[in-house]
């Protein structure tokens, strides 16, 4: 393990050091049967081990029992993994640690955190970028890692999952205390109490009715059925609904963090869903979030979290991304009309100047051209959103200077959230901060509706949000940024550049490479399809058909298709439909952890997907032996932010093709390519079928970023392999069913 300063070489730990693997079952958790929530003693500061909770030897002796525990077997990468959490949680100093697939990271950073939770008296907070990782951490391992070291540390290490407001119910709002949507009154009628469309329930205060409604339509029934489970439920928690509803029947039931009353002003504050989760998170050793809501917590300064000294970022190559999409706003005219509704449900008339600045934000946007505005933004846009944010700034004044009505405190919320979003997204625009070498980029979009019309929004997001990051996560804590992917063409320079800690100013940390447990030259082949001419425009070529169907027929199934377009994945999967006897499932035939789960059944079946597929499939054993790659997965040529950010690296003397492209590609290349060897068991071949990864003068710096499987571009040799591999395949593993998660509302521990 190497120390690096900011902007210094990153040394990783050479290949002949890295762990090969270990025969038998290993530690990582996960395996085994899963472990139940329950209750622990009250935290109190100091409420733990009598000795350094970073010290590594202690970290290690604490690491060795939980891995024991659940029937694993010791491994160098956690270990080494262990030790240098513990290391920079000791010294103050902030890591990065690429562990590779079977590490067991999750052990390797949740153990050193928990001793230092239950040692410090403050809780860790750790973030994810994905649903299934959040899933993982609370239903399996943080039960089974509280049940191996209850014994050592005095109690029962405890944990709360914490999410923002719009994933819960809301209990005022299900009595009616907020305006529902017009369309879904209409959608969803009392039989003996018919709404007034004109006076929604519970706008000027009116009890709601108690009768039964009747659904009148698809929307309707979500609505009916999401009610009456909200009655039911312990935690509110909108995944712990199943089968889900839309997005649109989930509004009628939840609010906004700006939407939200409030604990002072809210009738049902005691038995909040949201606010009982952010209690019982300060008296949690481990509080469990998505990045988002750091990104939140950390830039709004809303205080969501607890006051915490170890932040981990698990799957922190995301994490960049995460905050660019919080910080990132647009305006339609869809979106003004609504808060222009919601003003007028809160009994405000005289809001005719906003519908006056929206119809000359319409006329603007519809003279606009789609995409960038590369020299700014256009003065007949800027002029329409300097109109726009000074007619919502009047209807909030007139807001505040409402005489209260009773019971009508929530339409006045939900009216204010709206028109203030309105205000400061026109105000952004309208700033000049998108002006060419500005913070911001700016573009308009164009999308065709269900309904045949086209929705125009303008967009505006940072250039960067490492400044942001450098000046706002660091202080005052320890952060360490984890995943299998943090290291492309084999430096830690790209992922610590788009957090900040690249610069004169940026903070001290270190970057370390603990390897894999897996041997990849061993266990999986990299297929690159030198002979077939490079991609173009058209989409899927025959050629690249054609290769793809002898590459599945000698597999006898078993492919995960990783498509570069939801087009390109449909036309490959109909094609193989009809030239090969194996089932083939595309994205979008059922929901992805459906399909994944039929895939992981049946060995002959084929998977066929888009960008979700590349990061989001976990399918050990023999049901996936061949990952087929259609092209490098290039950002578009077309987007907005990775054009304006390559112009950037450009006028600073880089390279911004290598900088922004290449490493975007290097990065979701490694994610893909990552879904073929997840055990030790695992055989398989990565095929990619774009010529330039091994032809083009980039090629290298991708590879580099790859798993160091053998590498030919022998195609029969490849199409022989896959045969001995299917020959010998074992039964294949199914995935496990979700875990329900109906008695988290509890304190988890």
């Amino acid at each position: 393990m190497a120390a690096v300063g900011p902007g210094t070489p990153t040394t990783l730990v050479p290949m002949e050091q890295r762990p090969r693997p270990a025969d038998g079952a290993h530690g990582e958790p996960g395996d085994g049967p899963d472990g139940e929530p329950g209750d622990g003693p009250d935290r109190e500061p100091g409420d733990g081990p009598d000795r350094e909770p970073s010290a590594p030897d202690a970290v290690g002796d604490l690491l060795a029992v939980a891995v024991r525990s659940i029937g694993g077997v010791p491994r160098q990468g956690q270990q080494a993994m262990a030790a240098a959490v513990a290391q920079a949680v000791g010294r103050g100093e902030h890591l990065l640690v690429q562990a590779g697939t079977g590490t067991g990271k999750s052990l390797a950073y949740l153990v050193p955190a928990i001793a230092h939770a239950m040692a410090t008296g403050r809780p860790v907070v750790v973030s994810t970028a994905t649903l299934a990782l959040q899933a993982q951490i609370v239903d399996r391992e943080l039960p089974r890692i509280a049940h191996a070291l209850a014994p050592l540390l005095g109690r029962r290490p405890t944990w709360q999952l914490v999410k923002g407001r719009r994933n819960y119910v809301c209990r005022h709002k299900l009595v009616g205390g907020f305006p529902a949507d017009d369309d879904v009154l209409f959608d969803l009628r009392s039989t003996a109490d018919p709404a007034d469309p004109a006076d929604p329930a519970g706008a000027a205060g009116t009890a709601p009715s108690t009768s039964v409604p009747t659904p009148v339509s698809p929307l309707g029934r979500e609505v009916a059925r999401l009610r009456e489970w909200a009655l039911e439920t312990a935690s509110g928690d909108r995944d712990e609904l199943v089968p889900g509803v839309g997005d649109r029947a989930w509004r009628q039931v939840s609010v906004s963090a700006q939407e939200c009353l409030g604990g002072q002003r809210c009738p049902h504050a005691a038995n909040c869903f949201s606010e009982l989760a952010r209690e019982r998170a300060h008296e949690a050793d481990v509080v469990v979030t998505n990045h988002a809501f750091v990104a939140i917590d950390t830039f709004e300064g809303r205080r969501m979290l607890p006051e915490h000294d170890l932040l981990v970022l698990d799957e922190g190559h995301e994490f960049a991304d995460r905050v660019t999409s919080v910080i990132s706003d647009e305006l339609t005219e869809g979106i003004v009309d609504a808060a222009s509704r919601r003003v007028r449900q809160a009994g405000l008339r005289g809001q005719d100047r906003l519908d006056d600045a929206v119809a000359v934000l319409a006329a603007a946007l519809a003279e606009a051209p789609e995409g960038r505005f590369a020299l700014g933004i256009p003065e007949d846009l800027a002029s329409a959103s300097a109109l726009l944010r000074d007619a919502a700034r009047e209807v909030l004044s007139a807001l505040s200077a409402q005489a209260p009505k009773p019971g009508a405190d929530g339409a006045r919320q939900a009216a204010r959230a709206a028109v203030s979003e309105i205000h400061e997204v026109a105000e952004r625009l309208a700033g000049g901060s998108a002006a060419p070498q500005g913070p911001d980029v700016a573009w308009v979009s164009r999308y065709r509706r269900p309904d045949g019309g086209t929705r125009v929004g303008v967009h505006i997001a940072p250039l960067s949000v490492a400044g942001l990051l450098r000046q706002r996560l660091y202080e005052d804590r320890t952060v360490v940024l984890t995943s299998a992917t943090l290291t492309l063409g084999g430096t830690f320079d790209v992922a610590a550049g788009s957090v900040g800690l690249l610069g004169e100013d940026a903070p001290a940390w270190r970057g370390v490479d603990v390897g894999s447990p897996f041997d990849y030259p061993r266990q999986g082949v990299l297929y690159l399809a030198r002979h077939l001419p490079p991609p173009g425009r058209e989409g899927v070529s025959a050629a690249v058909l054609d290769e793809l169907a002898a590459l599945v027929e000698a597999a006898g199934g078993r492919t995960l298709g990783l498509f570069s377009s939801r087009r390109a994945a449909e036309i490959a999967a109909e094609d193989l439909r009809e030239r090969l006897d194996v089932p083939v499932l595309c994205q979008g035939d059922d929901t992805t952890p459906t399909l994944v789960r039929e895939f992981a059944r049946d060995a002959r079946t084929c998977l066929f997907g888009t960008l979700s597929l590349w990061q989001g499939v976990d399918v050990p054993g023999s049901a996936c032996q061949l990952v087929v790659i259609d092209r490098i997965p290039f950002p578009r040529p077309d987007d907005p932010l990775s054009a304006a950010r390559q112009q950037a690296v450009a006028r600073s003397g880089g390279n911004g093709f290598m900088a922004v492209a290449a490493s975007h590609a290097a990065l979701r290349l490694a994610q893909g390519v990552g879904r073929l060897v997840r055990s030790a068991g695992d055989r398989g071949v990565v095929a990619v079928l774009d010529s330039r990864l091994a032809t083009a003068r980039y090629g290298g710096f991708l590879r580099a970023s790859l798993p160091p499987f053998w590498t030919t571009d022998a195609r029969q040799a490849v199409l022989d392999a896959l045969r001995r591999i299917d020959a010998a395949a074992p039964d294949p593993i199914p995935v496990r069913e979700a875990a329900s998660r109906a008695g988290e509302a509890a304190f988890a521990g």
